[in-house]
């Protein structure tokens, strides 16, 4: 079934005011012209008719294909998924504009709805390929040079094999796709519709986040308490969405015989569980030297005795609080992707040029950013909610990455394009490192060199510290749901369990805290995600570090791994590097980068 997994930053919104300048907004027309537009009409009854005809052709047939005529059903299942990804991206965007909209919200779910009853005929091909002899498939990629280019897709498809289900079997569960999907749905339309009232004036999430790097700091406690009545009104929805979900989940595994509730996402992922856990246990062993020795610095720069949330992401006294406008901001990434390659700001420069960004926030519009690559024949799109901070520009070098990164990968093709979870976080923090180091270079105090490592440390905690505490809470919550529906107060305990772990003593939680699992879309969009991000941002400074030594032909080596798009494996990928993701040592070395940002930080207040 044909979705959108649209990932949303983990990155906590940040203040602004109305000197933005002029914020640029998306042209959709290089998808489709309107949701009446004849072009759209001729797609989905294309996608019906090619859909038919494929099942017709190929069904009970694969085993008898010779080279050649595999490869031709590989590109026909190519063009297909093309089709509908374009159909799927043209109704998801205009949806995440503004999902309070309700004739939005219902074309996409028709177009979902049309797409999954056209494309159900077509789960006989992977379960056919999977029924396939290893030595009858090698021997036709050994006789079709390409044909053998897609063998990667093969390799991942037939990962899944020893947890396959009977023929009908999996197309009911395709065809029960869309229930999953409308609590997804329900999920992000909660969210957005959501209202907060602090200081006299009603705010959406993103504007009451905003708060909570406030200089004021009786505005940020206000602004979390706010935060937590609401969530604490809505914890009975949100504690149905993840039980519902998470059983599905459950069950699915069950039937797939899936040993843990995360194996799917590693599988998906193309990494070995062994490597995700050696990332979990160095980053958590590291606890006491990251986030605890910096937010005791933090409580310290503050004149705190105990640190509460909503001191986390609180400006430092010495912060200058300048707001940041849309030109400034696209001089300062294009700055910092130009120097590093020209050719990095040649890719980068159309997003600002041809409405491939949405920037502003909006009522109604999806919280949080996220690039989004469309399909290989058109371009991404980048979404934002920009509110003017130096960490919102860090933000946009960060989805402007994963533009980049797409706009490369789309020569593989729509098979081998998407990158996956684990390396698709490299070319967005590699952005941000950028920006970052350009932005420290061009620092002309202590204070100001002191408030943009300060910034920087906060940022790979958030990446790196709270997405595994994040991931820890998924493990907990997917583990305990096996057991039985779990209560708010449940769900609300595991939360706990893992924010003191990773926060540190320097942090006391006011009440209601404790609700503030409800809000991050990952775990109802994409469970197990977030474990990305830490691996992105611990494989970056492993990659930067090669850079900074003055690595021969890194651009070149740089550019090429980016191109790769989902057909080479990570080892692959980080082999000219000299790196190994396997290596345990490897993700210590990925953290201490961060740790040595905290011992410059230290060494300034000697």
């Amino acid at each position: 079934m044909f979705q959108l997994p649209f990932p949303v930053r983990d990155a906590n919104a940040v203040g602004g005011d109305d000197n933005l300048g002029d914020l640029p907004e998306w042209d959709l027309t290089d998808l489709y012209a309107s949701e009446d537009a004849p072009e759209l009409k001729r797609d989905l009854d294309w996608l019906e008719q090619a859909c038919s005809s494929f099942a017709a052709d190929y069904e009970g047939k694969l085993a008898d294909l010779d080279a050649a005529g595999f490869l031709d059903c590989v590109l026909r299942n190519e063009k297909i998924n093309q089709i509908a990804g374009r159909i799927m991206s043209f109704a998801g965007l205009r949806y995440y504009q503004l999902t309070t909209d309700a004739d939005r919200a219902k074309f996409m779910s028709d177009c979902q709805e049309s797409i999954t009853n056209f494309t159900t005929p077509l789960v006989f091909f992977t379960l056919e390929i999977n029924r396939l002899e290893d030595n009858h498939l090698d021997g036709l990629f050994a006789q079709n040079a390409d044909l053998a280019r897609y063998k990667p897709i093969f390799d991942r498809i037939r990962a899944m094999k020893p947890h396959q289900l009977s023929d009908e079997l999996e197309k009911f569960l395709h065809d029960l796709g869309v229930v999953g999907d409308a609590w997804e749905r329900m999920f992000d339309e909660t969210i957005a519709g959501l209202t907060f009232d602090v200081a006299g004036e009603t705010r959406n999430i993103e504007g009451t986040l905003n708060l909570l790097t406030d200089p004021d700091r009786d505005l940020r406690k206000a602004a979390a308490k706010e935060l937590a009545k609401v969530f604490g009104d809505n914890v009975k929805t949100f504690a149905r969405v993840h039980n519902t979900q998470a059983k599905e989940k459950e069950i699915l595994d069950r039937w797939r015989g899936m040993p843990t509730a995360q194996h799917g996402r590693h599988l998906s992922n193309q990494v070995e569980p062994e490597v995700v856990e050696a990332l979990r246990d160095a980053v958590v062993k590291a606890y006491p030297k990251l986030s605890h020795r910096y937010y005791e610095l933090k409580r310290k720069w503050l004149g705190l005795d105990k640190m509460q949330v909503w001191d986390r992401n609180a400006p430092l006294p010495m912060e200058d609080p300048r707001i940041v406008n849309w030109t400034q901001a696209e001089k300062m990434v294009m700055d910092a992707y130009s120097a590093f390659d020209p050719r990095m700001g040649e890719l980068a420069a159309p997003f600002f040029s041809k409405g491939w960004i949405d920037a502003a926030v909006k009522p109604g519009k999806a919280p949080g950013a996220f690039a989004h690559p469309t399909v290989t024949d058109v371009h991404p799109y980048v979404m934002l909610n920009y509110l003017g901070k130096p960490r919102d520009v860090m933000t946009l070098a960060h989805e402007l990455g994963h533009g980049v990164h797409q706009v490369l990968a789309a020569g593989q093709g729509e098979m081998l394009s998407s990158t996956p979870l684990t390396l698709a976080e490299t070319a967005s923090v590699f952005g941000e490192m950028l920006t970052f180091r350009k932005m420290l270079d061009n620092a002309s105090t202590d204070t100001e060199r002191k408030v943009l490592l300060a910034g920087k440390v906060e940022d790979m905690i958030n990446t790196v510290v709270r997405q595994i505490a994040f991931y820890d809470f998924e493990c907990k919550l997917h583990a305990a749901r096996r057991n039985g529906e779990l209560t708010p107060e449940d769900i609300n305990a595991l939360w706990m369990s893992v924010q003191a772990e990773s926060l540190g003593p320097a942090f006391e939680f006011m009440d209601g805290y404790e609700t503030f699992w409800s809000y991050v879309p990952h775990f109802v969009h994409s469970p197990f995600y977030v474990y990305a991000y830490a691996f992105g941002d611990g494989l970056v400074n492993a990659l930067y570090a090669v850079y900074a030594d003055g690595e021969a032909g890194f651009e070149e080596k740089y550019f090429d791994m980016l191109k790769a798009g989902g057909s080479k494996h990570h080892k692959e990928l980080l082999a000219p590097f000299g790196l190994d993701a396997s290596d345990p040592a490897f993700w210590d070395k990925g953290l201490s980068v961060i740790s040595g940002f905290i011992d410059e930080l230290e060494a300034m207040e000697d």
